[in-house]
């Protein structure tokens, strides 16, 4: 299990009063408290008694607590509490490199599936949104200590990539691609070199995911796993109909039924491979396999799922995580035209011009379930009404506090009142641990960037009101920064942003 930092030990300190489950939560006004807990309401049935009386009586026993310095009942049942400094300095004191990590209550095995975009052009926003989102996805699950592995999935064969490799063969020629055919800047490009072009996408959109700070393990090829579907067709429950190879997957809770395989000549259509991928996932010994679908892919989570079932699987093993559209806002206004195609912007227009940093930034920012719109102009801006800049700009801003310290002491106990903007920022520094395993349970990485916003807007109130070196709390205070700096980086991190130490 994992070791309990200390606001899960008050918590079950209280537990122990109450004879209950006890969380804490942190209250808007601190008027009402460091902490609450509605264990009172929460708990009726098992105690029998008016929540307000019960209350009355936690609050009363929290009060006898070494960590608690006061406790009262605010309306019909509410225990709120104020901590002392000396637990204050103990949870700051637990603030490292690691902190908040190994979360998980059971370690598993996890293969992310991200971007899989068809080796027919450059990486687009879409794509970006994918990768950026998946990778964040990845980082947290592995911080909360499960074993992570990263995949993408070529989809190189089938009629896009027949149009695709036409398209580039026109153009050799010196002729239009055919009707439906690829256009664009990029395809008069691989006009121009000789061999596959679809080797030379795969080229580049390996080197595109490796700058985008996506650090793929395993590369997997439809090609090669439709060479699977052999041994995978007779493990189905199937039927013939209409000249086709039916999966039943109706029957295993998908919607409708699946085509696999043209009888006329032997072609595999699309779940034929689907079904070998899954086989192929799953075979590998992961717990869980974590598909990251567009929109557009919605209806494929219960044919996955019923593939799973069907080949004998727990189909819970299954997880399909769908994200929303990218729009991008240049000018105040929607960018519809890309200079290189008409309706797609690439990643690398993207990065050309906000840097890498704030693509990483925006394209986590909001819930994968919400459209994103990415203002080019305020993501370019290096001021701090870019949030991006904003919060790495207090890790750079500690960065140089502790340059300015030399060999200062740091650390020790702190001192007998702290001042409210130093109280304010431990305890938004220990609520990392609940938000990042949060964040990773619910496949929510966008929860990060805001909390990483609050920590610098305290962070700010305290510099701003209290100086570090030179203090009479020097040590203390520089503990306090070095903590900081190390949430912050964890922060940026999980979503694949550079800390820089000056800016």
């Amino acid at each position: 299990m994992p070791t309990a930092n200390a606001v899960e030990r008050l918590a079950a300190r209280l537990s122990e009063l109450a004879n209950a489950p006890v969380e804490l939560e942190r209250p808007q006004d601190p008027g009402h408290g460091d902490y609450a807990t509605n264990v009172a309401l929460q708990s009726v049935a098992r105690h029998r008694r008016p929540p307000r009386e019960f209350a009355a009586e936690l609050a009363e026993s929290a009060a006898g607590l070494e960590e608690v310095e006061r406790a009262d009942v605010a309306g019909p049942g509410f225990v709120n509490l104020w901590v002392t400094t000396a637990w204050l300095g103990e949870a700051l004191e637990e603030i490292g490199a690691g902190y908040g990590g190994g979360t998980a209550a059971e370690k598993q095995r996890i293969q992310v599936e991200l971007v899989s975009a068809n080796p027919a052009g450059p990486l687009t926003v879409g794509s970006a949104r994918n990768g950026a989102y998946g990778d964040s996805v990845a980082r947290l699950l592995a911080h909360a200590g499960h074993d992570v592995e990263r995949e993408y999935y070529f989809n190189d064969s089938g009629r896009q990539i027949d149009l695709f490799r036409e398209s580039v063969d026109a153009r050799r020629r010196g002729e239009e691609p055919p009707e439906g055919g690829y256009q664009g800047e990029y395809v008069n490009d691989l006009a121009k070199l000789d061999g596959d072009p679809v080797a030379h996408m795969l080229e580049e959109i390996q080197r595109e995911v490796a700058a985008f700070r996506i650090p793929v393990d395993t590369w997997r090829r439809q090609a090669e796993i439709e060479q699977k579907v052999p041994a995978v067709l007779p493990r189905l429950d199937t039927y013939e109909a209409d000249g086709t190879l039916w999966a039943r997957t109706s029957a295993y809770g998908d919607d409708k039924d699946r085509p696999l395989v043209r009888s006329s000549d032997g072609s595999y259509l699309y779940f034929a491979a689907d079904v070998a991928y899954v086989e192929d996932k799953l075979e590998r010994g992961f717990d869980r396999a974590i598909y990251v679908l567009g929109a557009d892919h919605h209806g494929y989570v219960a044919r996955l799922k019923a593939a799973a079932a069907m080949l004998g699987y727990d189909p819970e093993r299954i997880e399909a995580l769908i994200y929303q559209l990218v729009h991008i806002v240049e000018g105040g206004r929607v960018k519809k035209i890309s200079k290189r195609r008409g309706d797609v912007v690439f990643l690398s227009e993207l990065v050309e011009k906000i840097g890498i940093d704030a693509a990483r930034w925006y394209l986590v920012s909001r819930g994968h379930d919400q459209p994103i719109d990415i203002d080019v102009d305020l993501a370019a801006e290096r001021t701090q009404k870019n949030p991006v800049y904003y919060v790495q700009y207090a890790h750079a801003r500690i960065a140089g506090i502790l340059r300015n310290a030399a060999d200062a002491r740091v650390g020790g106990a702190p001192p007998p009142q702290l001042e409210r903007e130093e109280r304010d920022l431990i305890k938004r520094l220990t609520d990392f641990a609940v938000v990042a395993a949060e964040a990773a349970e619910r496949r929510a990485p966008h929860g990060i960037p805001i909390y990483a916003i609050r920590v610098a807007d305290d962070f700010h109130r305290f510099y701003h009101g209290h100086r570090v070196v030179g203090s009479e709390t020097e040590a203390f205070r520089l503990r306090l920064c070095g903590a900081t700096q190390q949430v912050i980086a964890r922060c940026l991190d999980l979503v694949g942003v550079e800390a820089p130490e000056r800016m």
